[in-house]
């Protein structure tokens, strides 16, 4: 082939690549700002945060919760976490169950050096790791028995993670808000990281735009609000419902993402799920925590997620509800893709340059026409409002959430972001690929917690 085809052909690759790419943008740019657009239109008094429900309004009555900590090798954290959490929670009805590991001596070590007697520990028969899920449902049973034992039964269920920083006002925020709703989940804030600015810190922007947007919308439009995982609470009956629809254990042991799925089958069960922000005397009533600093350990957290939500969730969960959910599983489930496209679009760009590069070098490739037609600049154009308008809502996002500091970095923080999200979707598409052609199931790949240094008594 000679030179004149081989530039005809490059020119006709790159101009139809360009165009594919441009077109699958600009349709998930507008599925993204449909949210932010729907966000506006909700009232007002959905988006404000609410004032913290004194427990005068509670009644005589107070509920009694079961806070339950999955701790598969957790000895540098679970010590810490659970002596914070039983200094400072202002609530006088709650029992923490945590769930160990028969070889983990220094998970149960950390944990019987806390002499509690709102503490349970239990210790699964079988081998760590397990799954989260499977954890979980030991911890259920275990506060099912003390329920027969105690002869009082618990009004919700409570998740929580080893690592966790827990508000002290959390019990009383639950206990205002769940006798309207069957799960209440309170928002997750990341801790700034100083060492991993950019890494730890993409998680802060992320959250702040998925926890005081996305899921309010999600609420407001009636449509499944899927649980973090942690800070989250199920009132007991609807967890009972689950756990009697799926013979006695409410989480799937095989599921990466049971607390995604668990929002999923409140709102099939007909229950009502939502995020609630409530400020206190110092600031959110939320669950902070560290997430990862190194890239390998966010590209493997995200990868779990992206297997248990997007691909692994297709096929356990299918497309449930009506077509505001669907369109909330699609939105959820498109991740990998759109992953994918971004890391498409820097190849793009890229291969832009080197074209540019050739139409200097050679006057044959240069009289070549634009390899954007009218079409494609169209859609480039609104790409690039799209992208703006993107980055801006992201950071203003962050800076109600977070404040300045964090805010100015949102915008360097995305382009991390996207590589972190296209190198997980690529491990996550291999890692499921290789599942199901072994038919092993997935362990828990969990990654290396902290917890910060705080005083018992003050705000993380």
């Amino acid at each position: 082939m000679m030179l004149p085809e081989l530039l005809a052909l490059w020119h006709v690759a790159l101009a139809e690549a360009l165009l594919l790419v441009a077109l699958l943008v600009a349709i998930n740019g507008l599925d993204d700002l449909a949210i932010d657009l729907l966000w506006l239109l909700m009232p007002r008094h959905r988006r404000a945060p609410q004032p913290f429900p004194p427990v005068s309004r509670l009644g005589s009555a107070l509920p009694r919760f079961a806070i339950l900590i999955p701790a598969w090798d957790e000895s540098a954290v679970i010590g810490a976490m659970l002596q914070r959490l039983l200094a400072t929670q202002d609530w006088p009805d709650y029992t923490v169950f945590v769930g160990l590991y028969p070889n983990d001596p220094k998970g149960q070590a950390a944990v019987a050096a806390l002499a509690d007697p709102r503490l349970h520990a239990v210790i699964g028969e079988a081998p760590g790791p397990t799954t989260k899920a499977d954890c979980l449902n030991g911890l259920w049973q275990a506060a099912l028995a003390q329920e027969v034992a105690t002869g009082r039964r618990f009004a919700a269920v409570v998740l929580h993670d080893a690592e966790d920083v827990v508000h002290a006002h959390e019990l009383a925020v639950f206990a205002a808000h769940l006798p309207q709703s069957a799960m209440v989940q309170l928002p997750v804030l990341p801790l700034p990281d100083a060492d991993s600015p950019l890494i730890s810190g993409h998680y802060i922007d992320e959250f702040a735009e998925a926890h005081a947007k996305d899921l309010l919308v999600r609420h407001w439009l009636g449509a499944a609000v899927p649980a973090a995982g942690v800070g989250v609470a199920i009132d007991r009956a609807m967890l009972g419902r689950i756990a009697d629809a799926r013979g006695g254990l409410p989480f799937d042991a095989a599921s990466l993402t049971e607390d995604y799925e668990l929002g999923q089958h409140v709102h099939a069960l007909g229950g009502r799920g939502r995020l609630v922000w409530v400020k206190a005397e110092d600031g959110p009533v939320a669950t902070r925590e560290h997430f990862p600093a190194t890239l390998a350990a966010a590209v493997r957290q995200k990868s779990r997620w992206l297997i248990g939500i997007a691909l692994a969730g297709w096929d356990r969960l299918g497309w449930r509800g009506g077509w505001v959910n669907r369109w909330m599983l699609l939105r959820d489930r498109k991740a990998p893709l759109m992953a994918l496209l971004t890391l498409s679009a820097y190849v793009i760009a890229l291969l832009l340059g080197i074209d540019g590069l050739l139409r200097l070098a050679l006057p044959m490739a240069a009289q070549l026409p634009p390899v954007a037609g009218g079409l494609t600049r169209a859609l480039l154009w609104l790409n690039w409002t799209l992208l703006c308008w993107r980055l801006l809502v992201r950071a203003l996002f962050t800076l109600r959430v977070q404040g300045v500091a964090e805010a100015l970095l949102a915008t360097p923080r995305a382009l991390v972001g996207n590589m972190i999200n296209a190198m997980a979707a690529l491990r996550a598409l291999s890692l499921y690929a290789k599942a199901l052609r072994s038919g092993r199931r997935l362990a828990w790949d969990k990654t290396l917690h902290r917890f910060p240094v705080l005083p018992a008594g003050s705000a993380p």
